[in-house]
């Protein structure tokens, strides 16, 4: 009995208590506290954690407004202690900018973030501390370009700037991943965990290269380098020249796709459409799976690798920085410009508080339609890369952002000498001596710009922007051979700014040029991909839903007066030409486009782009008091009035005109009995004396001249008939 007593009293039968003494519960817990106590210097003595930068992010929760992160903090956001909200301190300048009411409404933010945040601190603990970002949107200021893009190209087959469209845009939505979560994101995502384990990205002190930039602007502004010289080509093949060479908001514009873009144009009716071509896509892509290295998955590697925009100083605002950058997002573009500009007048060394400035003023630029504001953009742009300690890839994309703007302006040159500043302080990148080449080509000098590729493609031999660049430039010295492998392999590799119609055009061109069938693999490849309206219709520049045939009559043109006119006093026309080619200095004046393979082929033009010569007028005052007449083809900014003669011998090679948007009239002036004929798209068609030729010149033509005597004809650029008067009047010219 006195052993069951003993034992239910926690003794054993050997009368020894079997629980823990007291000294032993004491060595255990002097063990534990030694065993923290080392801990603890062990993770502080080998910099284990940055407790600074833990502390700084932790500083956004900071709800009691004691600038630090607490338990009362915590509390606060989990519903235990009821949250207080301290008054901000504000900057006298900040206070002038922000006026009460915009005072109010970011107040009002900063209470919904703090509930959201409340939210995901208890999905958090449930989480593990990991969060899953939802679908992005894209920036609204890389909608800039896109939306007012006036596409000011000089000629159809000229070129615009990849660069500075798809490859920025591509960088900036990687920037966006890292940053600039949209609001449908912020729900899901937590500011404090999308920050957890970023290293402190490299800053960068801008060394001191005003010498270097001054040196730079001279050499561009040197009149002896190739320069802005306007081209005016009937089919210009070899130009590259940016599709927007000046746009700016000074006018709207017109309602236009570019076949390398998005939309193509309606295609023929069943009965006119051309007939397609062999389906090659299969063939042209064979064994690119096949190609793709190491290396290649390296660089895809980087590619998704988050920039990281934020220094040490702009992490500890993050949460004033996140306000301003949510109302930009949300399409508040004044509020938020208001909102970056206290931040820049509160922490005026603070990069991403300049940038979200610049960015802001981008924004507002595009919805003022303002040419002063876009440069004030430009400017503050340039501002983020002076200041000390900018993160290496803000300061990327805010020369690359420069550069953009300016070329949107018309200003290229002043873009060549931001790209130029991209490369000396990344000199190891690539992709900013590509954007540099596209600079160079850009103003004409097409010299720089293949010592430029020459170099990359010495560094990265695979690089496909390299490739396509570089065969356009042995193509426009017509070195056409040449060309074909670095367009092929360039197009091949499918590397961003490859894709694109331009780069299907030339190299079908090349081949077409050597006797190549192949030339039509490449064309079906760029239909089918909706850089061109069909094989045969390859213009470039279009105008969406116009109809679409390769030769017209007068009665489906609209135009039977023009015409009518034109064949009643074709005699008059004959004559004044041949007065003209009687002079001594002959005023008409080669073609030197590169569309011939033989023979001599001369032109003397009267309009272009809807501007009329005056003085060619004086030597044909007559003919065009004629056409004074008819608006629809001296109001064509698209098209040309011009003689035109062809000698004997001569054969143009197959080309297509610029843009959709408009249809050519052949008068026949002069005209032997034989040995003169046009193919337009599949069909031959003959020249008669004093009648008119229709045709679409979007379309696929060819020209042969293989009489005993010249040929003279007049050539009558008129508006596609379905075109609006609003986009006859707003369309960028050609």
């Amino acid at each position: 009995m006195a052993d069951d007593t003993e034992t239910k009293h926690g003794g054993g039968k050997n009368g020894k208590k079997e629980g823990l003494s007291g000294s032993s519960f004491f060595t255990w817990f002097m063990v534990i506290a030694l065993l923290g106590v080392w801990t603890s210097v062990a993770v502080v003595w080998f910099e284990l954690v940055d407790y600074e930068e833990v502390l700084g992010k932790l500083g956004i929760y900071d709800a009691d407004g004691d600038g630090d992160f607490d338990v009362e903090d915590a509390k606060v956001l989990l519903g235990l202690k009821e949250r207080s909200v301290p008054a901000q301190p504000a900057s006298p300048e900040s206070e002038e900018t922000v006026q009460p009411a915009e005072k109010s409404y970011v107040e009002s933010e900063h209470k919904t973030t703090d509930i959201e945040l409340e939210e995901e601190i208890q999905s958090i603990l449930h989480e593990a501390l990991h969060s899953h970002p939802g679908e992005r949107h894209e920036d609204i200021d890389e909608s800039v370009s896109d939306r007012w893009q006036a596409k000011e190209e000089i000629h159809g087959e000229t070129f615009e700037a990849p660069a500075t469209d798809d490859m920025l845009r591509e960088f900036e939505t990687e920037i966006s991943e890292a940053y600039e979560t949209p609001d449908s994101v912020q729900k899901d995502a937590d500011p404090m965990v999308e920050d957890v384990g970023v290293v402190e990205s490299e800053s960068y002190e801008i060394p001191a290269i005003d010498d270097y930039v001054a040196d730079l602007e001279e050499r561009v502004s040197d009149p002896d380098t190739p320069g802005d010289s306007e081209i005016m080509p009937e089919d210009a093949v070899e130009h590259y020249a940016e599709d927007k060479v000046h746009e700016d908001y000074s006018e709207d514009q017109g309602i236009e796709s570019k076949q390398t873009e998005d939309d193509v144009a309606i295609e023929p009716e069943e009965s006119e459409k051309p007939v397609k071509a062999e389906d090659y896509s299969d063939d042209v892509q064979v064994g690119k799976s096949e190609k793709e290295t190491e290396q290649d998955k390296t660089e895809k590697a980087k590619k998704k690798k988050k920039p990281k925009l934020l220094n040490k100083f702009d992490k500890t605002i993050k949460a004033e920085l996140d306000a301003a950058e949510k109302l930009r997002k949300k399409g508040k573009v004044e509020e938020a410009l208001r909102a970056f500009e206290a931040l820049v007048n509160q922490y005026p060394q603070s990069p991403r508080a300049r940038y979200g400035k610049a960015q802001s003023e981008d924004d507002l630029a595009e919805k003022m339609r303002s040419n002063e504001m876009l440069q004030q953009a430009i400017n503050t742009y340039d501002e983020v890369v002076s200041l000390p300690n900018v993160p290496s890839d803000l300061i990327k994309l805010s020369l690359k952002r420069e550069a953009d703007r300016q070329q949107f302006l018309g200003r290229m040159r002043g873009s060549l000498v931001t790209l130029q500043k991209l490369v000396q302080l990344f000199p190891s990148e690539t992709s900013f001596k590509n954007d540099l080449g596209v600079g160079y080509l850009l103003i004409g000098d097409n010299s720089n710009a293949k010592k430029v590729y020459e170099e990359v493609l010495s560094l990265a031999p695979n690089d496909g922007f390299a490739k396509v660049h570089y065969g356009f430039i042995l193509k426009a010295e017509n070195k056409i051979a040449e060309s074909i492998p670095y367009l092929q392999e360039g197009l091949e590799s499918g590397d961003p700014g490859t894709d694109d119609g331009r780069f299907y055009f030339h190299l079908g061109d090349a081949l077409q040029r050597m006797g190549d069938k192949e030339a039509y693999k490449w064309y079906e490849l760029g239909y089918q991909r909706g850089h061109f309206a069909s094989v045969w219709q390859r213009s470039l520049y279009n105008v969406k839903g116009l109809k679409a045939q390769p030769w017209w009559t007068a009665r489906e043109t609209g135009y039977t007066e023009l015409v009518k006119s034109l064949e009643k006093n074709w005699k008059l026309i004959r004559d004044e030409g041949l007065a003209v080619m009687d002079k001594k200095r002959s005023l008409f004046l080669p073609e030197d486009e590169n569309l011939r393979e033989k023979g001599d082929w001369s032109q003397f033009t009267l309009w272009q782009q809807g501007r009329k010569n005056e003085n060619a007028c004086k030597s044909v005052p007559k003919t065009c008091a004629l056409l004074e007449r008819f608006p629809e083809a001296t109001g064509c900014r698209r098209g040309q009035i011009k003689y035109s003669i062809m000698h004997p011998g001569t054969h143009v090679w197959p080309h297509t005109g610029p843009t959709n948007c408009r249809l050519r009239m052949h008068l026949g002036l002069v005209i032997p009995k034989e040995g003169c004929r046009i193919r337009c798209a599949q069909e031959n068609r003959y020249w008669e004396e004093g009648k008119v030729l229709i045709f679409d010149d979007s379309f696929e033509h060819e020209v042969w001249q293989d009489a005993e005597s010249y040929r003279l004809i007049f050539i009558v650029d008129v508006w596609h008939p379905e075109l609006t008067a609003q986009q006859r009047r707003t369309l960028p010219a050609i």
